[in-house]
């Protein structure tokens, strides 16, 4: 046999493509060529594949010690193939075309980039392979040792733990002999699929907790809405009162992630190679510095790469000093504070990121952060004052649907040894209790997303029921205030998260004024 197949798999940003890696050996002057748009990680396999044969201890000569030319084709050939994920499938398609093992390929994926000597290291992106995998009709994954646990979050798949090619070998083999000149028989070694990765949810562990944090009664009621509805707030303020403190102690009150959701963000990390545990169970905040790159924050690159506001998919994005982000990094928030999603456009074409998380910004009234304070006197002239205010222009601030002052506490509150507020978990559980009440609407009514900040506009009010009364308010106060048509349905979902805080089926007037208070006015 001269020819083989076998399976191997990538993410091309972040969607999963099987690749089949085929093999062809043909008499003549050695050469090892690989076809079908490598990129130099995959160039480079060439080295460490001959290198992995010859010092795996099973007695088998290199492939650059053999007068053959071989070719590898990793098909399809228009699809750029990028980093060592591919070495284990390579390796495996040699030897097997080179006839030194038999074995049948088909049904089985194979992933891991291999060292000098043979043993299989981990690679980026197996979660959302092997979920992909196995919708394709593969029955057995062949994954490195690090990326195991991982790789056993999918039913309905066997997944086999490896930390070398010699064991591989040994457990496909089909023969007593490895070689055509092996004069010992060969001990198979047989592997067990790996045991499906038992589900444990890591309980929040932080260093704030609401309980602690004095005074601020307002900020915290906004943050509790903003959980319980998945909406975006802003706190706004000077230095030292607590804003970062709120901010942190946010991720306390966040509804648990499900299964489902768990697995979509996990996916996400693990194609970033930031994955540092089987399974992501929480709510992830992401807090980039304000002097971050709009690549960073937003995605792309040359081969475009999720960005921070990705990261923080079904989570947390803090923006602390949001003013301070360049002004093209805050503009690039407009489609994924509306859409979900984030477009990446580059010449070899456009991705959608998902961009699925909750917005939590923090600022300061001007430069120096005192301006309308009567604790300390402003030191910016007017036009800095000006020019830093403009630097939020009307459609972001309109896209934020919480804004609170956070003042300066009174110092002998915060050396009371009373205990300040209501606890974090107390609050969760308020949190988690509206947000069944939405799923259960959600259910009823047909809806796809749960959540009340993913309303759309379409029969908007009647789906989250109000009153007469309330409508009314509604109208009138819209009018008052000049809201915007964004605006107007937006005051009306925060109203139905009070309401579903409240366990009121119908929204009242109560409610309609609370979500009117909480709108964007003159900062400072």
């Amino acid at each position: 046999m001269s020819y083989a197949k076998v399976y191997s798999a990538q993410t091309s940003l972040l969607s999963p493509t099987t690749i089949s890696v085929e093999i062809d050996l043909a008499n003549g002057l050695q050469a090892f060529s690989i076809v079908g748009l490598p990129d130099k990680a995959v160039e480079e396999s060439r080295d460490r594949i001959s290198a992995a044969i010859k010092n795996s201890g099973l007695g088998l000569k290199s492939p650059k010690n053999k007068n053959q030319k071989v070719v590898i084709s990793l098909a399809p050939a228009d699809i750029k193939k990028e980093g060592p994920s591919f070495d284990l499938a390579i390796a495996l398609s040699y030897l097997l075309a080179a006839r030194d093992i038999f074995f049948d390929p088909s049904k089985k994926l194979f992933l891991g980039e291999l060292s000098l000597e043979g043993d299989i290291r981990p690679v980026k992106g197996v979660l959302p392979l092997v979920s992909h995998a196995r919708v394709k009709g593969f029955e057995e994954i062949y994954v490195p040792q690090e990326n195991s646990a991982e790789a056993a979050l999918i039913q309905g798949v066997k997944i086999f733990s490896v930390s070398h090619l010699r064991d591989v070998v040994l457990h496909l083999h089909e023969k007593e002999t490895i070689g055509n000149d092996s004069p010992k028989p060969h001990q198979r070694k047989i592997l067990t699929p790996q045991p499906r990765t038992k589900i444990e949810r890591s309980k929040f562990v932080g260093d704030h907790d609401f309980e602690d944090i004095a005074g601020q009664e307002t900020a915290k009621r906004v943050l509790e809405i903003a959980a319980a509805g998945g909406h975006n707030a802003a706190m706004w303020g000077p230095p030292g009162t607590g804003k970062t403190m709120l901010a942190k102690a946010f991720s306390s009150i966040m509804p648990e992630l499900s299964f489902d959701e768990m697995l979509e963000v996990t996916s996400i990390y693990s194609v970033a190679g930031l994955l540092q545990e089987p399974l992501i169970t929480r709510p992830q905040v992401r807090a980039p510095h304000h002097t971050s790159s709009y690549v960073s924050l937003v995605g792309g690159g040359s081969i475009p790469k999720p960005g921070e506001i990705t990261l923080a998919h079904r989570g947390v994005l803090f923006l602390d000093e949001f003013p301070e982000f360049d002004r093209r990094v805050v503009e690039a928030l407009r489609q994924p504070l509306e859409d979900r999603v984030v477009s990446v456009s580059r010449a070899r074409g456009s991705v959608l990121f998902p961009a699925h998380f909750i917005l939590l910004a923090a600022m300061n009234p001007c430069p120096c952060g005192y301006y309308g304070t009567n604790v300390k006197a402003c030191s910016c002239s007017p036009h800095h004052v000006a020019l830093y205010r403009r630097k939020l222009s009307g459609p972001i601030i309109d896209r934020i649907d919480l804004w609170s002052h956070v003042s300066h506490v009174d110092h002998e509150k915060l050396s009371s040894k009373n205990k300040h507020g209501e606890k974090s978990e107390i609050i969760k559980r308020r949190v988690e209790e509206a947000r069944e009440r939405q799923k259960f609407r959600a259910k009823k009514l047909g809806l796809k997303k749960a959540s009340n900040a993913s309303l759309g506009a379409k029969n908007l009010l009647e789906n989250i029921s109000l009153t007469d009364k309330a409508l009314l308010l509604l109208n009138s106060s819209a009018k008052k205030l000049t809201l915007s048509a964004r605006a107007y349905h937006r005051v009306a979902k925060v109203a139905r998260t009070i309401a579903d805080l409240g366990g009121v089926e119908k929204i009242t007037p109560e409610n309609i004024l609370e979500a009117l208070q909480y709108r964007p006015k003159e900062i400072g």
